[in-house]
């Protein structure tokens, strides 16, 4: 028991769950701490070289089933995520969008050729998908969007633009949501497909390590089999989007525990006035609120994830999560930094690091605001979305 496991949550976990965290946890202190904060700087990331040491653990579509994917629990997948997001959302995001994202869509949507084609190398890290749903105009409000997939004969031409994809810029399979006349549709899309273009969206202050890219569809023809023949309705889309937050909902508590650890270590071992940090009142008072909040949040991801593990997990479940966990961990992030000072600022420290990717968390898979409407809906029974 750490002291942070206020509540000795360890015991609630299986002993697989905790052997698949523990192995994560090494991966991710081996292979990414050490250099987390230079690809952060230089927003930069090794993303490929990354996916196949994340696949040979088994973490891409570890939730899925068949196809060369691991079939864990979705509490498993969870705890992998949330030790993912203790080094970095960035590095988390690069598992989410492939697992969560487009392995799940082709999984859950496609024919059995384009699973085939696109699980097992996907499951390896071989292959890079990306999901399209958002647009430059069109982010919480899917339902609008603008580009537009139409039949010429046997096939299909696509054409619009996405943006804010996780992935995009290196790519081999991006999930393309368009409109067509019989309602929105899934399309499995090869990026080297002629009229596909990425480009890579840079000077983010925040996930600068990940790539994220902008996808522009210039009458890109595309066989009648691109189509994910499940996908019917934007409901396809959404279900893929509860996968991703679920995991989010795990990868922020995550962040906010490494924040706090940061801070706790570093409040016992710097001196001011002639006494640790953590001695003083004001900085116990700070750290008991950031635990207390830290440990509900992780009792709110473990519930999620046995909800999900017996089915009975519903969308606006997940909302409350996604709700709570990054809207806490954000405010953790940024109390951490006032205990650390003018160190909170610095590099050498992961807080504000942390803090800057949370606030990119905080509004994409739907932002707070969208998730409130979510649960006051489920309140209410009244959608306050029109």
């Amino acid at each position: 028991m750490t002291a942070l496991d206020l509540l000795d949550l360890d015991p609630s976990l299986t002993e697989e769950e905790r052997q698949i965290r523990d192995v994560v946890r090494r991966l991710v202190d081996d292979r990414v701490r050490p250099y987390v904060a230079d690809w952060y700087e230089e927003g930069r990331v090794p993303a490929r070289e990354l996916a196949r040491e994340f696949g040979k653990l088994g973490l891409l579509g570890m939730h899925l089933t068949g196809y060369g994917c691991a079939g864990a629990s979705a509490v498993a997948y969870g705890l992998a995520c949330q030790e993912l997001e203790a080094a970095d959302s960035g590095v988390r995001s690069l598992v989410s969008v492939q697992g969560s994202l487009a392995m799940y869509a082709i999984w859950r949507f496609g024919s059995e050729e384009q699973k085939q084609r696109w699980l097992p190398p996907m499951a390896t890290g071989e292959a890079i998908g990306c999901f399209g749903l958002t647009e430059p105009d069109h982010g919480s409000d899917p339902g609008s969007m603008a580009t537009r997939a139409r039949r010429d004969g046997d096939d299909w031409v696509l054409t619009g633009g996405k943006m804010w994809i996780t992935n995009a810029p290196i790519a081999d399979v991006a999930v393309i949501w368009a409109r067509t006349d019989d309602g929105v549709r899934g399309f499995a899309v090869p990026m080297d497909t002629p009229g596909v273009t990425a480009r890579e969206i840079r000077r983010k202050m925040s996930l600068r390590a990940s790539l994220t890219g902008e996808i522009v569809l210039d009458d890109v023809r595309l066989p009648a089999d691109a189509q994910l023949p499940e996908a019917v309705g934007l409901k396809a889309p959404l279900s893929c989007l509860t996968e991703a937050r679920h995991g989010i909902v795990w990868g922020a508590v995550g962040a906010a525990r490494d924040c706090l650890e940061t801070t706790l270590a570093y409040a016992t071992t710097r001196t001011q006035f002639g006494r640790p940090l953590a001695a003083f009142q004001l900085t116990q008072a700070k750290l008991a609120d950031m635990a207390v909040e830290l440990v509900k949040a992780q009792l709110l991801a473990l519930h999620l994830g046995r909800l999900a593990d017996a089915g009975r997990l519903r969308p606006d479940q997940v909302s409350v999560g996604k709700l709570n966990n990054v809207r806490e961990a954000l405010a953790i992030a940024r109390q951490c930094r006032t205990i650390l000072g003018a160190n909170g600022v610095s590099g050498e420290y992961p807080v504000l690091r942390h803090a800057n990717n949370l606030e990119s968390v905080l509004t994409y898979e739907g932002t707070s605001e969208i998730h409130q409407l979510i649960v006051g809906q489920r309140l209410t029974g009244l959608s306050a979305f029109a």
